[in-house]
Formats: C-alpha cells, structure tokens, sequence
C-alpha cells in the first residue's frame, strides 16, 4: 500500500476520532476492489453526528489539499459517503449499520484484513 494512502487513512480516522465516532473499522480491500484500497466504517449516535462527523472529514481532507472526489448522503444524517479516492469513508447511525453489514459485504473470510480503531 502506497504511503499517501496511508496517510490518508490515518487523516480520515483522525477527523473521525475528533467528534468521537464510534466503532471505527479500517477494511483493507485492496484484493477485492479496484476503485479504492482502504473502507473505513463509523457509526455517530444521532442524525447531527453522523452530519457533523461527514462534513469534519471533508474540512480537514479540504485543508489538507485533498478534496473529496464526492459526498453523499450526509443531508439526511442517517448516512455519510465521503469518497477520497483510494479512502472511502461511511459514516452511519447504528441501525443502518446494522442493516448494510458493510463489513461483512467486504469480508470473503476470516482472513481478510479488517482493523477497530
């Protein structure tokens, strides 16, 4: 995995970590996608959180010279996408968490790579 990704990943749980995400996993999918090396999964408690958590990610990937490729969602606050390219970074509320199972999506086995923060 390139540097710059990485990076990236650490600028994206750090922004998420500021606003006290919850349940913060880090997918490595670089085997099973080709539109993007790292999925990181968070859950924020209320439709305001998952709100703020979304648009405190775009700030701080905006200040560092990274403009989100897209967003989506975040309107409604029950789910945030922001798309940095090689990141990709869902932000739900528990419940819809619970019902996309993302984590399982990206999972084929036991063996592949998924980290909680």
């Amino acid at each position: 995995m390139h540097q710059s990704t990485i990076r990236l990943k650490d600028l994206a749980v750090a922004a998420l970590e500021d606003l006290k995400a919850e349940a913060i996993t880090i997918l490595d999918v670089t085997t099973m996608s080709s539109m993007t090396d790292i999925m990181i999964v968070a859950s924020g408690r209320s439709n305001r959180q998952v709100r703020s958590l979304t648009q405190h990610l775009v700030s701080k990937a905006k200040a560092a010279g990274i403009p989100p490729l897209g967003v989506e969602g975040e309107r409604e606050g029950e789910w945030g996408l922001v798309d940095l390219g090689d990141v990709i970074v869902h932000v739900m509320q528990p419940t819809v968490r619970d019902f996309y199972q993302l984590e399982k999506l990206w999972q084929i086995d036991d063996s592949a790579s998924a980290e909680d923060v």
